[in-house]
């Protein structure tokens, strides 16, 4: 194998993080259409503050509305803006991902 077909370590980071967001579609039908909707490339101009207000709510947990559930989602809306936030997104969501399975077992 020459260096022409190695991937790039962005596209390595990019292709991870899309197999983490296809792995979200799949567990999660009822997101699926929502997150593939969020995820359009014309969408930026909304998704950037959409993500910037669900991590900021999530300081705002202890209210009955706001949670913790909002930081991952904003820091995965906001990775798909942001490039250097792709690699440790897709990571976390790894390692949480492999926590809850041995859990489970």
């Amino acid at each position: 194998m020459n260096t022409m077909d190695k991937p790039t370590p962005t596209a390595r980071k990019n292709a991870r993080f899309n197999r983490q967001i296809a792995m979200i579609e799949r567990r999660l039908p009822r997101m699926a259409s929502t997150l593939r909707f969020l995820t359009k490339p014309q969408l930026r101009l909304v998704r950037v503050p959409v993500a910037v207000v669900l991590i900021l709510g999530s300081f705002l947990a202890i209210l009955p509305v706001f949670g913790l559930w909002m930081m991952p989602v904003g820091l995965i809306l906001l990775a798909i803006d942001v490039p250097p936030l792709k690699g440790p997104v897709a990571s976390t969501i790894i390692r949480l991902r492999r926590r809850l399975t041995r859990r489970r077992k």
